[in-house]
């Protein structure tokens, strides 16, 4: 297949651009930008130097993806946005590559970033996500594989949101999000489990209770947060989802909504 570049884009020549690619009009690609087969790149986007972009890929009108921090700690160190396979990149979305922390920008493959998206730098974003109209991810955010996080929403920097979680639209987002849960409210907290997307992804019912089970003993028993954990762990079948939970709780530095 034959790459299709319009004749007013910008492409540096040390670009490495894939077979099947399409690059639309007024579009720049800078230095050490590679590009994955059969990608398209629509009209006017910024794709800034060393940044890679996986197979078919579709970025619309507006984007710009791997430019510089706005982290003033940040002082021109060499640093990359990494973009994974299929992701569906909406209209004026910004991306920023990585500062000294990380020294990159990483986001999975098969993931839907709506519309006016911003993801900070030293982010990363797992594999099947999809993050709403403008929601707004602080610089280091991980957010892990099949989470949802609904429009308009802030996420504070280090947040982390877990696998298979859903966050509410319009909300604050400054402590991390344990997985498989449904987060809404103002201040965000834990209001059940994500049932309709555990379903939809082949939960069994008996996966789905024994994390009912888990996270009543976290948030509705009266207990505190140490103490849940060792009942979990003394008293629950030790499944890949319930040992997902206790790592995630033990590992949040910023604690939990």
């Amino acid at each position: 297949m034959s790459i299709k570049i319009h004749p007013t884009a910008l492409i540096d020549s040390s670009a490495k651009i894939a077979e099947g690619v399409t690059i639309g009009p007024f579009t720049i690609v800078e230095n050490g930008v590679r590009i994955g087969k059969n990608t398209k790149i629509a009209s006017h986007i910024k794709i800034a130097s060393d940044t890679q972009i996986g197979d078919e890929c579709q970025i619309f009108h507006g984007a710009v993806i791997g430019e510089i921090p706005q982290d003033l700690k940040f002082h021109g160190e060499k640093s990359k946005t990494i973009i994974g396979d299929r992701n569906i990149i909406r209209e004026f979305v910004t991306i920023h590559r990585g500062t000294e922390d990380r020294k990159e920008t990483r986001i999975g493959s098969d993931n839907l970033l709506m519309a006016y998206v911003h993801v900070a730098h030293d982010c990363i974003v797992g594999d099947h996500t999809i993050l709403a109209n403008t929601v707004q991810l602080g610089g280091h955010v991980i957010v892990d594989e099949w989470a949802i996080v609904g429009g308009m929403v802030g996420v504070h920097q280090f947040t982390r949101i877990g696998k298979h979680s859903f966050v509410g639209g319009g909300f604050r987002c400054v402590q991390n999000v344990p997985p498989y849960i449904l987060a809404s409210g103002e201040p965000l907290k834990y209001v059940g489990l994500n049932l309709v997307g555990l379903r939809r992804r082949g939960f069994t019912n008996a996966t789905i209770q024994q994390l009912k089970d888990a996270y009543r003993l976290i948030y509705r028993s009266g207990i505190n947060i140490g103490q849940a954990i060792e009942q979990i762990q003394s008293g629950f079948e030790l499944t890949t989802e319930i040992q997902e939970i206790i790592n995630f709780i033990q590992h949040s530095e910023r604690g939990i909504v």
